[in-house]
Order: structure tokens, then C-alpha cells, then sequence
């Protein structure tokens, strides 16, 4: 019988389009192509009897153009702090295996280029949030504000990775990517942050 899970938290995305980014609303990406990174910070979450709170999870995606018509490539990075068990779960979640909305995401996913476990750093402080990944990755994005000073928000957009929830839409302060053969320094484009939260089972 397939485990019941269930992760919820806060995420973040970067990526190399324009401010706000045309895929979440099922159009092409502003370039030929979209490189995209999404980071999750896992407040609360179980994968069976194995308590996943407090540990981080990023994956590096490369499309070819349009999201919904390509084959993408992909890797994923699970914190070096999760025990196997724990690494087990979040690679099931995370690789789509366990199903629930990480499964629809993962269907688009053409090669996979690795699963690798790294040191982590995550940090939210106000309208800023933050990842690095030891060696591979550090990236930066802050909220735009809107009107009466408020976050700019995006409601019921068709795709992306928080359904559910407003999305905050953000400008990246640096996304500066090395690992598998792709280089990205990204600044000035795309971000969102949101809450999160899926399950399955």
C-alpha cells in the first residue's frame, strides 16, 4: 500500500524570464528557453512514520521552450541533514513517485540528471527569501511591492507550484547556478514565494 504523506511550508522560484513569468499562465517562456530553480522549505511534513519538519528540498529545471510542450531536464537536492529514511521519503515526494501534485510536475520532466544530497541554507527575513546550496547554488529574491505597500500578488494562476495559495510575485536579487553542465547567473527576473502544501494516500 502506498504511504500516506503530507509536506506543507513555504517555497520560492527564480527564473530567467521577464517579470512576471508567462508560463504559469500557459504561455512560452520570454526567452527561447527557461531556466528555472524552486526551492522548498518543509515546515511540517510526514512521510509515513518518518517526520519530515524543518529540512529543505531545491530543484534545478532546464526547459527547451514552451513548459507545457517540452521535455525538461531536472535535478533535485535533498539537505544533507535528512537521515536515509528521510531522504528516501523526500526523494518519493519530491521525484513525483508518491503522487499528489509533485507527481504532475515531475510528469513533465524528460531526464532526470541527478539526485544529490548537499548542505543547505534557507532563510526568510520579511519580503526577502534565500537558498544556498554548498558548492552548486546561491540565489536571492525580494517581493515587489504593491499597491498601499502591500506584496504584488497572483491569484488562481492555471500552472505552477503552489496551487492553492496567492503567489507573491518577486524580482531576484541573484540566482547564480553551476552543476550538470548548466551555468545560470540570473538577476533582475523572475521570483515568486508562497505557502505550500501537498499530499497524497
Amino acid at each position: 500500500m502506498d504511504e500516506k504523506w503530507k509536506v506543507s511550508g513555504t517555497y520560492f522560484e527564480g527564473c530567467n524570464c521577464t517579470i512576471s513569468c508567462p508560463c504559469i499562465f500557459l504561455n512560452a517562456p520570454t526567452g527561447d528557453d527557461c531556466t528555472l530553480l524552486v526551492g522548498w522549505h518543509i515546515e511540517k511534513g510526514r512521510f509515513g512514520e518518518v517526520a519530515l519538519d524543518g529540512l529543505n528540498v531545491a530543484m534545478a529545471t532546464y526547459s527547451p521552450g514552451h513548459m507545457l510542450q517540452v521535455k525538461w531536464k531536472a535535478a533535485l537536492y535533498l539537505d544533507e541533514k535528512a537521515s536515509e529514511s528521510q531522504k528516501n521519503a523526500l526523494t518519493q515526494i519530491f521525484g513525483g513517485q508518491a503522487g499528489g501534485h509533485p507527481a504532475a510536475i515531475a510528469s513533465f520532466i524528460g531526464q532526470v540528471l541527478g539526485v544529490s544530497s548537499k548542505k543547505m541554507d534557507y532563510k526568510a527575513d520579511g519580503r526577502k527569501r534565500s537558498l544556498e546550496i554548498a558548492g552548486v547554488l546561491k540565489a536571492e529574491i525580494e517581493a515587489i511591492e504593491g499597491q498601499g505597500g502591500a506584496e504584488a500578488t497572483i491569484t488562481n494562476n492555471p500552472f505552477g507550484v503552489a496551487p492553492g495559495y496567492p503567489v507573491v510575485q518577486a524580482k531576484s536579487k541573484q540566482i547564480s547556478y553551476h552543476d550538470y553542465g548548466m551555468n545560470w547567473d540570473i538577476s533582475g527576473k523572475n521570483g515568486y514565494y508562497s505557502p505550500f502544501s501537498y499530499q497524497a494516500g
